[in-house]
């Protein structure tokens, strides 16, 4: 793709939209970064895009630009049906995502996870352990650093493994994922993609490009996934992991599956048959999503690297020394016998659902922030049976206090801050408070790392008032 002296026009400033005006501008390009939002609110953004030779549109979004460019590349964050691009597509103008430019020069092969939940913990376990097995890997996309950034590094012999989001996915052409993990799907984004089905589609989209040669690591028992396959289809090898025993929900045998408390595998031919990769009390993350995220983990390494050629028990250390991902059921502190959970990262309901069934009792959880088109009806009995109280920020606080009227004690807080020290003043030592809010963070915060950050100040500005002498409760 030959990008000297071509007008390309990228929408959305944000971190994969700098990452790739930089990377268009090294390339030749005459790029325009175009924003909704005015430059009072982006500044640093504007200062470094300009420092690039990058130049600037924004305050809206002129149809013009949009009709004259040729190419348009949209960060996640902004809309397919964005007004202006219905302009840039009559006037046959190639509009795509970030993620496919990166596609179209990077070097190597790809490890692509995408779906509802666990995207995270899989892409980044992943990473590790393929470099625990000698790999030469890169990691990014929907988290650290956007994949036009990491192109530099790659090269014929470099796997990247990347998470991608639903938003990535929509607008992709010709990116290849040579092995794809989906964790499982569930109702997200309701807001943005306006129904389930299309929301499923745009995920399906991470398939489009595989061949018979590929490899799709799907749940075996997740509905959504079993839904996805049997309606859009899937061309790949497919490898199932299931928590549930070897028997699946699509009918075939799992690959690796949990029995007997162990974690079993049938992908290493060197070791004859079944083999046990690791016992679930060895897992060092709490709840039965992450030893699926463990399974899933294991599987795309397993495909990437050659089952023949991976030193098991490498792999297994490499899975006992994983302390997770930050904003992700995350421990923070301990206070007068009280501990603190950050699971940010919670943006749906059925994330918060995992997170509750990882704590079997005496919970406090915090909840709210931005709709996004979410039913919180399910979260009903798991309060009703583990939570001690709800605490409701955010926009979304009506919302969630109606659906969930009767399933337990809920109170209202005007922030983080307020949300922490109220739980303070209602749990007890054993207890355990939890941020898993169901929600988006763009009412309160910048996003959800920030939403975490925040979450974990107010608790270690508790935490150092304990260890200065402070006792008892505080008050508002």
């Amino acid at each position: 793709m030959d990008l000297a002296g071509k007008k390309v026009l990228v929408v959305g400033i944000a971190r994969s939209g700098i990452a790739a005006a930089r990377f268009l501008a090294s390339q030749g390009a005459m790029v325009i970064a175009n924003d909704a939002k005015p430059e009072s609110e982006l500044r640093e953004a504007a200062k470094e895009l300009r420092e690039l030779g990058v130049m600037l549109s924004l305050g809206g979004h002129p149809e013009s630009l949009f009709e004259n460019a040729d190419l348009v590349v949209l960060s996640p964050g902004v809309p397919a049906d964005l007004q202006a691009l219905e302009s840039a597509r009559r006037a046959g103008v190639e509009i795509i995502s970030e993620p496919e430019l990166a596609g179209r020069f990077l070097r190597g092969r790809m490890i692509g996870v995408t779906g509802s939940n666990g995207k995270t913990t899989v892409t980044t376990l992943i990473g590790e352990l393929m470099r625990t097995a000698g790999a030469g890997v890169i990691v990014g996309g929907n988290i650290g650093m956007p994949l036009t950034s990491l192109i530099e590094q790659s090269s014929e012999r470099t796997w990247t493994v990347a998470e991608l989001s639903s938003f990535q996915l929509e607008m992709i052409d010709s990116l290849r994922v040579n092995v794809v993990v989906v964790t499982n799907i569930t109702p997200d984004h309701l807001d943005r993609h306006g129904s389930f089905e299309n929301y499923v589609r745009a995920k399906n989209r991470i398939f489009s490009n595989q061949t018979e040669d590929d490899w799709a690591i799907l749940n075996g028992q997740d509905q959504g996934v079993a839904d996805m396959v049997a309606t859009l289809g899937v061309r790949s090898r497919k490898i199932y992991f299931s928590s549930r025993g070897r028997e699946t929900l699509s009918g075939e045998a799992a690959d690796i599956y949990v029995e007997g408390g162990r974690i079993i595998t049938t992908m290493m031919p060197d070791y004859h048959g079944e083999t046990e990769a690791i016992k679930l009390d060895e897992v060092p993350l709490p709840g039965m999503h992450n030893v699926e995220n463990v399974m899933a983990a294991l599987a795309a390494t397993f495909c990437a690297m050659g089952t023949g050629t991976n030193d098991l028990p490498v792999l297994v250390e490499g899975i006992r020394r994983f302390k997770g991902v930050e904003h992700r059921i995350e421990y923070v502190a301990e206070i007068d016998g009280i501990k603190f959970y950050n699971d940010s990262k919670a943006t749906n309901v059925d994330s918060t659902v995992k997170a509750l069934e990882s704590f079997e009792r005496n919970i406090i959880v915090i909840l709210g922030g931005k709709d996004k088109g979410s039913d919180y009806s399910p979260l009903a009995p798991l309060i009703r049976g583990r939570v001690k109280q709800v605490i409701l920020i955010g926009t979304a606080s009506d919302k969630i206090a109606e659906q969930l009227e009767g399933a337990g004690p809920m109170t209202r807080a005007r922030s983080m801050q307020d949300a922490v020290l109220s739980a303070m003043e209602v749990a007890t030592a054993g207890d355990t408070v939890l941020l898993a809010p169901a929600c988006a963070s763009f009412d309160m915060f910048d996003n959800y790392e920030h939403r975490g950050r925040v979450f974990k100040e107010a608790v270690h500005e508790l935490a150092s008032r304990q260890d200065s002498g402070w006792a008892g409760r505080l008050t508002n």
